[in-house]
């Protein structure tokens, strides 16, 4: 059967590539945007803010109005901040849970009123490995996905009665846009304070630019789709780092945390 999916955030990487394959697929596709881009045959464009909730009940309400019902939400959209905790200021910080988390929040409410209404629907959120493991200096973005993987589980329960499939993604490193778009802390007193940050982060962009390609992450959510009781989480990554979330879940703390200490360079 074919959908009709939301989908935050498509102007590049996860969100444009599922934009891209859901509407080869047949599903009629709705994305936001915040800026005019270079559109996608066959998909419908929104041009607004997640972070603005009224701008994002109007939009649903809209397609709902057209369509008849929302059978898929995809929470993609989110944005980063690298560099030691203690220099992020706290416009940044609002900025990271505004994009990441509450974006997600708005986009929720709008849907679920419809969804419940329907006795049927997929939410399918974007976390990420960070989201499970506190990522030195993405501390903030790690506390942002950490949130969602809350809130999801509590979704998950107080919906399941209405047919509602929450489903949570948790994505490895990929080469998208999010690399160069991320925003980094790089005051001399922050680099001077932590002298392991530079190293650290130079090791993020490293693998994050030689990760999957965003089609293997859109190619997991299409199979989402299709699914009538999808996982409630899936991993997406190399081995190396699905090993890595399973190691967080079995080892004592403090062996894994000198484990991810070790990986970043960072003298425990």
């Amino acid at each position: 059967m074919k959908s009709i999916v939301l989908i935050t955030g498509i102007s590049s990487g996860f969100g444009l590539e599922t934009a891209r394959l859901l509407s080869q697929e047949g599903h009629s596709v709705y994305g936001t945007v915040r800026r005019v881009v270079e559109p996608l045959p066959n998909v419908h464009y929104l041009q607004l803010d997640v972070r603005d909730s009224e701008a994002v009940k109007k939009a649903v309400d809209q397609i709902v109005e057209k369509e008849g019902h929302i059978d898929v939400l995809v929470n993609n959209a989110g944005m980063g901040i690298g560099g030691p905790l203690e220099f992020a200021t706290e416009e940044e910080i609002r900025l990271q849970m505004d994009t990441n988390f509450m974006g997600l929040v708005h986009c929720v409410n709008a849907v679920l009123p419809h969804m419940r209404k329907q006795n049927s629907g997929k939410i399918i959120a974007l976390s990420s490995i960070g989201g499970v493991m506190g990522l030195p200096f993405q501390g903030f973005y790690s506390a942002s996905k950490f949130a969602i993987e809350g809130y999801c589980e509590a979704l998950r329960l107080e919906t399941q009665s209405f047919g509602i499939k929450v489903v949570v993604l948790r994505p490895g490193d990929f080469a998208t846009g999010f690399t160069g778009s991320r925003k980094k802390v790089t005051n001399e007193e922050a680099l001077l304070s932590y002298p392991t940050y530079k190293a650290a982060i130079k090791k993020v962009e490293h693998d994050e630019n030689g990760g999957l390609k965003p089609i293997v992450l859109a190619r997991t959510i299409n199979q989402i789709i299709q699914k009538k009781n999808p996982c409630n989480g899936y991993v997406v990554a190399s081995f190396e780092q699905k090993l890595s979330v399973l190691l967080k879940r079995i080892l004592p703390a403090k062996w894994f945390a000198k484990i991810l200490g070790s990986y970043y360079n960072i003298a425990s």
